[in-house]
């Protein structure tokens, strides 16, 4: 099994592309299992109801998307099918997960199942005890370009992501704001370097991705023991928050790299937003070689994004409710 993770943005849709490629490897959307389906602690016994349930929404989310506001119900019936079929059945979430990921996979003529949810980087540790054998892919992305991305998500609905429900283009508009993420990308650079050194886990530089894409796919192949094919490279130019989606174009775009400071985006990041990033991020900054630059903000623009802090955290904190299992827990992991 293949988790990549990483802070929201930071390239993780491209990675589990690029290794859905692969023909042994399948790809699911974001699954959002740890944390949103189900909460800690995740090997502990549960109701068949609760056991078929939980598979329903599975199936609900794979194959409508998680942000589509589906029914699992209408995935019951086919999820019963699915559970009835296993030799050994499920009595705990991650031993349903496993096998989900696992029979997904074979229905789709491929034997490695890699799910590309990236917050499951709050949950390295969770995942290497439950799977022994699961790999972990962690990406890391400038914080200015994640926080560009992450102010410009809103418009996926504009830049190809049609079928996105108004909700969630709104929620994408409330959960947006230089502060909050900002500390998630430090919470989340942090959450993985827990685990820099361990045996199954690789942290991959988006940057050097885009810039050396055979020679990092090369490594990744060797880390989860499968053989590097061209046709790795090959994935659609979609998902992107600072250009539309261009599915009929293939390969890695390597001027998505530092698209904060480029003038692609016409200035759309402020100096104030510029300035409250690197100001919070700078430890983690200096420490993976992303180089600051001089810059003084305007004081108006500062003044509104601190006036605004609690009412944006606040707003989000609500329409977020919905994806917290566990409240306390998520935030806790999160912030």
């Amino acid at each position: 099994m293949i988790f990549v993770v990483g802070n929201s943005r930071s390239g993780t849709t491209m990675m589990g592309r690029i290794l859905g490629k692969h023909p042994s490897v399948y790809t699911f959307g974001e699954l959002h299992f740890f944390g949103q389906l189900s909460a800690p602690p995740f090997s502990s016994g549960l109701p068949e109801e609760e056991i078929e349930k939980l598979a329903a929404q599975l199936y609900c989310i794979q194959r409508e998307g998680y942000r589509t506001y589906g029914n699992p119900h209408r995935f019951l019936e086919e999820a019963q099918v699915f559970l009835a079929g296993l030799t050994l059945y499920p009595e705990t979430s991650a031993a349903l997960f496993e096998a989900f990921l696992h029979h997904e996979a074979s229905e789709n003529d491929r034997v490695i199942p890699c799910d590309q949810t990236p917050r499951n980087v709050f949950y390295i540790e969770d995942i290497l005890q439950l799977y022994p054998e699961a790999k972990i892919i962690n990406m890391i992305r400038d914080p200015r370009d994640v926080l560009l991305s992450q102010k410009r998500k809103w418009k996926r609905r504009f830049l190809g992501g049609s079928d996105m429900p108004m909700k969630e283009t709104l929620r994408d508009w409330i959960n947006y704001h230089p502060i909050t993420i900002s500390h998630i990308w430090c919470t989340a650079i942090n959450a993985a370097e827990r685990f820099g050194h361990h045996d199954r886990v690789a942290s991959i530089y988006f940057e050097e991705l885009l810039t050396h894409p055979e020679k990092i796919i090369k490594h990744l192949c060797n880390f989860v023991d499968v053989t590097y094919t061209d046709g790795m490279l090959q994935v659609p130019q979609v998902g992107s928050s600072v250009a539309e989606d261009q599915p009929q174009q293939l390969g890695i775009n390597p001027q998505r790299a530092h698209s904060w400071h480029s003038n692609i985006t016409g200035g759309e990041l402020s100096s104030a937003e510029i300035y409250l990033s690197q100001m919070i991020t700078a430890a983690l900054m200096k420490k993976h070689n992303y180089a600051r630059v001089s810059i003084k903000p305007n004081i108006a623009s500062l003044g509104l994004h601190l006036l605004s802090f609690p009412v944006k955290l606040a707003g989000a904190f609500f329409f977020n409710l919905d994806r917290m299992k566990n409240i306390r827990e998520t935030l806790k992991r999160r912030f």
